[in-house]
């Protein structure tokens, strides 16, 4: 396990490195500087100057081994269209509000959808089943910002039960927590059926109820607790889902998040902004993809003994 390990954290420095040189040199593919934009009259003494003072006269090349040097002191630089806010400082501000939202939504949409998935499946063919899974398709379909309007529509301007947007108390988490776990919530509810089914089927099940073994002891001890596996797996991806509609979604609710930040910095064509968001939440996704590999072990033992034999 320890050798496996290794190689994965060594696997997830190799693809941090290719998200932020593939993503640094698109990044210079696009003409023109965040300091001559269309409509607006520019000094040509003060864009160089500019160009100067964030290295940006300098060739791409040159730039790029630039901020390598400066992610190894964990230093992602100065914010163009913040000036003089870092960008570090920037990621302090809106990261702890995006990690609430994502958070809340997570395991909303976890907790909810393993409830839905393993009820669908234990009333098979019933009403239940064809109510969840009515849902569940619905979930899949309907993107999260159509949800947030809807959600705004009625359940803030209409109904007027909870705040139509910003940020502050409680309240104000749960119309964009309800939206971003709309679709997360659906996938889980439609595996965790799909699984439940095929392990309710087991023989190691059909012999837990031979010896008198209660449903409930059945279905959460031996049912779901491999049936639950492939929902581990796809747990990383669900958590990049979740991180980047949320862009979206505090752009929709004013939430002073990350989201907004990443935002402003395509529009200003702020580098230092956009690479550094990028590399931010590349570092977090990679490290929860690592973080789920580990978890699939500790569910299943006989994959953390498979991988010490190997």
């Amino acid at each position: 396990m320890a050798q496996y390990m290794v190689r994965r954290f060594f696997s997830m420095i190799v693809t941090l490195w290719l998200i932020i040189t593939v993503t640094f040199f698109l990044m210079h593919t696009i003409p023109g500087s965040p300091f001559e934009k269309e409509g607006r009259n520019s000094n040509p003494t003060a864009v160089q100057n500019l160009m100067e003072f964030y290295n940006l006269d300098k060739p791409v090349s040159v730039q790029y081994l630039m901020y390598l040097k400066s992610l190894l002191t964990l230093d992602l630089g100065p914010s163009i269209g913040h000036f003089p806010d870092s960008v570090n400082s920037m990621i302090d501000r809106g990261f702890p509000v995006s990690l609430q939202l994502g958070l809340v939504s997570i395991l909303f949409a976890i907790i909810c959808g393993v409830a839905l998935g393993t009820v669908a499946a234990l009333r098979h063919n019933g009403m239940i089943d064809y109510l969840a899974m009515i849902f569940a398709v619905i979930g899949i379909a309907v993107p999260n910002f159509i949800v947030a309007t809807m959600l705004i529509k009625y359940v803030a301007v209409e109904w007027k039960l909870l705040p139509v947007a910003t940020w502050g108390s409680w309240k104000h988490v749960i119309l964009p927590a309800l939206a971003l776990s709309t679709g997360p919530l659906a996938i889980i509810a439609r595996l965790t059926r799909a699984n439940m089914l095929e392990v309710l089927t087991a023989d190691y099940i059909e012999t837990a109820r031979a010896k008198g073994l209660s449903p409930a002891t059945i279905v959460i001890k031996h049912a779901l607790r491999n049936a639950i596996l492939p929902v581990v797996t796809l747990l990383g991806a669900l958590v990049a889902n979740v991180l980047t509609g949320s862009f979206v979604i505090e752009k929709i609710f004013a939430i002073p998040g990350m989201g907004k930040y990443f935002v402003d910095g395509i529009n200003n064509r702020d580098y230092s902004l956009i690479m550094g968001t990028t590399v931010f939440y590349s570092a977090l996704l990679v490290f929860m993809m690592f973080l789920v590999d580990i978890a699939y072990g500790l569910i299943d033992p006989r994959i953390k003994l498979h991988r010490k034999e190997g």
